[in-house]
């Protein structure tokens, strides 16, 4: 049985960026033996990339076919925006790069409670006391596999590093 679904804002776009890509790919994946035999190192490649190809233009031509369905009062833009980049997604990534930026300043343990007291309201727990413990107890959990088992040195951070204790560097 063969049900549509309708189109969705920015899908026939993707459906045309995933098939660019793969005839991008068939063309890479000929370009390793321009298929001189059919044991050449380039066809089982070029087979995925045929593949690859053949099923994105089946589904660009049936996510072309389908009717564009907006919800009310929006436009085909917003709805876009709004589904792809709900707000707890670009807080979460916000928090992942400031993570990033603070974890040679900070060091990993301070930057990584950080990270974790603050993302998990962000995804939605409403339990700040546990959320203090968790994130206390995974990271010393943590801290202590990569020191002791791994032998990991991890970053003290310019910041915070001078005044740790010895045994958290």
């Amino acid at each position: 049985m063969h049900t549509s679904h309708p189109r969705l804002p920015g899908e026939l776009t993707f459906m045309a960026l995933v098939v660019l890509f793969s005839a991008f790919m068939l063309w890479a994946s000929y370009s390793i033996s321009q298929f001189t035999s059919i044991t050449s190192p380039g066809v089982f490649p070029m087979l995925c990339a045929a593949a690859m190809l053949v099923t994105g233009l089946m589904s660009l031509v049936k996510t072309a076919r389908a009717r564009l369905v907006l919800d009310d009062g929006e436009g085909w833009v917003q709805q876009l925006v709004r589904k792809l980049f709900p707000l707890q997604l670009v807080l979460f990534t916000g928090l992942i790069v400031a993570y990033m930026l603070l974890l040679e300043v900070l060091g990993f343990l301070v930057a990584s409670y950080l990270f974790l007291v603050i993302s998990m309201p962000v995804l939605g727990s409403r339990r700040i006391g546990l959320n203090f413990l968790v994130s206390l107890v995974t990271l010393a959990v943590i801290f202590v596999v990569f020191r002791t088992a791994f032998s990991v040195v991890l970053p003290a951070g310019s910041l915070v590093g001078p005044y740790l204790p010895e045994l958290l560097k």
